[in-house]
């Protein structure tokens, strides 16, 4: 797949905005760590968008390794958009009726 356009979708930048302030008044070392965890992620989606696991057909999810969210995104030709950054233990689901 040629270079990619990473797009997190409104509510998914809220989602991370929220939980790395949640981090962040547990200690700025937390929030760091979540930061570079969401960016490592991040980067290898982009590398190789259809290497994590397909979610009903239209999803694909990289869970995140030291926090319990996954990244749930889209691929939409040229781009990658970020649908949720969900948190493993709250609402399943919930993002599923998000369209971009």
């Amino acid at each position: 797949m040629a270079r990619v356009e990473i797009i997190f979708h409104p509510e998914a930048s809220e989602e991370y905005a929220s939980a790395y302030a949640w981090y962040h008044e547990r200690g700025t070392h937390l929030a760091e760590a979540f930061e570079r965890e969401t960016e490592r992620a991040i980067l290898l989606i982009a590398e190789a968008p259809l290497r994590w696991p397909a979610y009903r057909e239209r999803y694909r999810w990289f869970l995140l390794r030291r926090f319990p969210f996954s990244i749930i995104y889209q691929i939409h030709e040229n781009k990658i958009v970020v649908i949720a950054l969900a948190h493993g233990k709250r609402r399943p689901g919930y993002w599923k009726n998000r369209n971009f």
